[in-house]
């Protein structure tokens, strides 16, 4: 791998074979080498992953180049393979390779790079020479999920009744006996199943509730909830006490709420965190699950959707000595993230880190995290005070709530801190109006805060369905667009397909980035209205929510009728 700290590498090897072939420029083809060698990635894989080069031309092209087959990896099976080898093999990162047969002595392993450094371990490991053929990238990451799928869809087969076979009669609900059969073969197997399905499917929550009819599963999904199943009402208790059972809570009570937490284990390297939530409910006990997976406090900022002079302004924000930066939205439109993205550039050695959070979802190494709880009488603003008494450099408050959390965030930033925190406003001007309801003054508000981002999110039409929409010029128009760009627009809608939920795949976010200036600042102390300042942030350049969704829906990035999900004209 290239070494990460030298600026002028020359090309060489596939990278250089890339830009002979008009696929990179030598700039791009060297930043990327690096950054895949500096993330410890296979180059092809890096490139394959963030979409630089089309994933099938790097197969094909690969296959040039280290002269070795390239072959379609769906025609293979790696149950054909030996349950010796298959055991031996279990470390192996199937993300970039996996053993697909033997024949003699000779074990056939489909790589998408074929420098990736574990075929050396494979081949120590087994004893048997190696041989690599190139595969697609993002075939190869079907082929795992459909692996993946088989192995999860094995969970019932041990089970004396099939869960989702079992007819129940529709009339009375049985009584309620003791769920000591929570641990029962269909119900830790029909768990299982919703658990590793809503991972696989990139699930966010799992709702387990119960009516008075009917048993139902839903998964939130991009920020949309779909049923998935409806098990027999007759197991709601045994499907809830064996929740329960995992997140250590108490099965016996069903009257109030409880809150756990569990973790499931993947690989030796990565792990998937659940919060849990039950709460009575006339029919039973809901039960909601939060899926916590860590690596998503993990995103670049780069990559949560702002613009590049948004992103420009961010940065310059949270390079701030002492400051306050705050993001605003709704309950889930990723401020959180957001943060947590901005937390990873400023986590470093040189920097004390605290923050006060409720609860703290995510744990992540090097900063100190604080769960707020009230009825202990640990509340953001205790946590805050506690806070400036540690040395700290940068602090991060979960929500401002109160007058006294303001108060104290306000003097931290006008004292040497840089503070990031949240609130819950519709807008970026619209949070100067809750700052003051909430006590601070003008001049501390100029004095204190840098930088307030307003974001939405929005779900990303699949790239593998979409298709170009046709609407009439006047739709467009009302919908934000200008006349003179209405000609060469091109703007796409969901049609949905097997590798996304009705036409959609991930999320993207929609900014609205207020950069306090000077000439913003001095709005602010002449007491103009939020109204006012909006329009003279908007002719420095500011973006409104609507007007940053309207420029992600012209590159083709989300659609029209999402876009009116999340925002209004």
């Amino acid at each position: 791998m290239a070494n990460e700290n030298s600026k002028d590498i020359k090309l060489h090897g596939f990278a250089l074979y890339l830009t002979e072939n008009n696929l990179l420029k030598d700039d791009l083809a060297q930043k990327y080498y690096q950054t895949a060698s500096k993330k410890k990635i296979p180059f092809i894989a890096y490139l394959a992953q963030e979409k630089f080069v089309n994933s099938m031309k790097l197969a094909k092209l690969a296959s040039e180049y280290y002269k070795l087959p390239y072959v379609e990896i769906n025609e293979y099976n790696s149950k054909f393979l030996p349950h010796d080898i298959q055991s031996q093999l279990s470390y192996l990162d199937r993300e970039y390779a996996i053993a697909l047969f033997k024949r003699s002595n000779f074990l056939f392993v489909a790589v998408i790079d074929p420098n990736y450094e574990a075929l050396d371990a494979i081949k120590f490991t087994t004893n048997l020479k190696v041989i690599p053929i190139i595969v697609d990238a993002e075939k190869l990451n079907i082929f795992v999920d459909s692996l993946e799928d088989s192995k999860h869809s094995d969970i019932f087969e041990d089970a004396d009744s099939d869960i989702l076979d079992l007819e129940v009669d529709s009339g009375e609900r049985k009584a309620d006996k003791e769920d000591d059969d929570s641990e029962s073969a269909p119900v830790v197997k029909f768990v299982n199943l919703i658990l590793t399905d809503a991972i696989k499917k990139g699930a966010s929550d799992i709702h387990f509730e119960p009516y008075p009819e009917k048993y139902r599963v839903r998964f939130r999904i991009d920020g949309i909830l779909y049923e998935v199943a409806q098990p027999p009402l007759a197991f709601a208790n045994k499907i809830a006490s064996r929740l329960k059972v995992m997140s250590m809570l108490d099965i016996a009570e069903r009257r109030v709420p409880q809150d756990g937490r569990f973790r499931i284990n993947l690989s030796k390297t990565k792990s998937i965190d659940f919060r849990v939530n039950t709460c009575p409910v006339v029919s039973g006990e809901k039960i909601v699950l939060r899926i916590l997976d860590a690596s998503s406090t993990k995103i670049g900022i780069e990559h949560l959707g702002f613009s590049k002079y948004q992103q420009s302004l961010f940065m310059k924000a949270i390079k701030q000595p002492q400051a306050m930066i705050l993001v605003t939205g709704p309950t889930g439109s990723g401020k959180t993230i957001s943060l947590y993205s901005a937390l990873n550039v400023l986590n470093t050695i040189e920097r004390n880190i605290s923050t006060a959070e409720d609860p703290v979802e995510l744990h992540v190494e090097g900063i100190n995290q604080v769960n707020v709880d009230p009825k202990k009488g640990l509340t953001f603003a205790s946590a805050l005070k506690a806070f400036l008494r540690q040395d700290p450099d940068v602090i991060m408050v979960g929500e401002i709530r109160d007058s006294e959390t303001v108060g104290i965030a306000i003097k931290a930033a006008q004292t040497g801190h840089l503070v990031l925190s949240t609130l819950h406003t519709n807008s970026a001007t619209e949070t100067l109006t809750r700052l003051m309801d909430l006590g601070a003054e003008r001049f501390d508000i100029v004095s204190a805060l840098c930088i307030i981002i307003a974001q939405r999110l929005t779900r990303k039409l699949c790239t593998n369905c979409k298709k170009p929409e046709k609407l009439p010029k006047q739709v467009l128009i009302d919908e934000g667009f200008k006349e003179e760009e209405i000609d060469s627009l091109e703007i796409y809608k969901p049609i949905g397909c097997d590798y996304c939920t009705k036409g959609y795949k991930g999320r993207i976010g929609i900014f609205e980035v207020l950069y306090l200036t000077k000439e913003i600042k001095e709005a602010i102390l002449e007491g103009k209205t939020p109204i006012e300042i909006e329009k003279l942030a908007c002719k420095n350049g500011m973006l409104t929510l609507r007007e940053s969704g309207l420029e992600k829906v012209k590159m083709g990035l989300i659609s029209i009728e999402e876009l009116n999900r999340v925002t209004v004209d």
